[in-house]
């Protein structure tokens, strides 16, 4: 499901939504689980860059570009629903190559982060990027703009909401201030305009309606549901590991 329609169905699952309703978007990592996501009734799927590079064997970051455009076509390939990818921080490609490799993959949105190597990227520069990436996507992609300052030791709410104001300027259907504090969402969505993504944790915290009580447009989780999905093999390999023989 690609191009403008495929988009402009994902983007409207991000309008209209009650305030204890926000759009859960869970991350699968390859097919099958992809595939066991969309068979529970979830409208969408956002792939977490973190759990792909698990499932081919890399640490987070260090997914060769080539490897996880080919595992995202893989996972928009198994399902009917549109997915979003991770892309990181675009791996460096200009705006009109990123945004051909993504339609090539068949998704229909993206993350794009706003720090390379744990630094920040100067704003200013990343919104023009940004910019340059709607510009050649036209309608056919939704723009998800990560924003580190909470990763990268910026607390400041402030911070946030001013790189959030350049980003949708720039273009930006939603804004991503990932792991902010529960305690500043709310000033979070009262200074940021439009659509905000929130990260929740898979059994640990607010549930995503608290969260979108809170000001959660979206709800996404990282590579938490990959990492519980490894915990649930692991427990299974030592059990096996130490059943008696014979």
């Amino acid at each position: 499901m690609t191009g403008s329609d495929g988009a402009g169905r994902f983007r409207a699952l991000h309008h209209g939504r009650a305030a204890d309703d926000p759009l859960v978007l869970p991350g699968p990592w390859d097919a099958a689980s992809a595939r066991v996501f969309a068979e529970a009734g979830f409208p969408a799927l956002a792939t977490p860059s973190a759990g792909v590079a698990a499932s081919l064997g890399y640490a987070d970051g260090s997914t060769p570009a080539d490897e996880m455009f080919a595992a995202v076509a893989r996972i928009a390939r198994a399902v009917d629903v549109p997915v979003s990818a991770d892309v990181e921080d675009g791996y460096g490609l200009a705006p009109k190559e990123l945004v051909e490799r993504l339609l090539e993959a068949g998704v229909v949105g993206c993350n794009l982060e706003d720090s390379a190597d744990g630094v920040l990227k100067d704003p200013a520069e990343h919104a023009e990027w940004l910019a340059g990436v709607r510009e050649a996507a036209g309608d056919r992609l939704f723009l998800n703009a990560r924003v580190d300052t909470f990763v990268r030791g910026v607390d400041a709410p402030e911070a946030a909401i001013e790189r959030a104001a350049a980003y949708v300027a720039a273009g930006a259907d939603c804004v991503y201030p990932i792991a902010a504090p529960v305690a500043v969402l709310p000033l979070l969505r009262a200074g940021i305009q439009g659509p905000m993504n929130v990260l929740a944790r898979p059994g640990d915290g607010p549930s995503p309606a608290e969260l979108g009580g809170l000001g959660a447009t979206r709800i996404t989780f990282g590579p938490g549901l990959q990492r519980h999905a490894e915990q649930a093999v692991r427990e299974n390999a030592e059990r096996l590991a130490t059943r008696p023989t014979g």
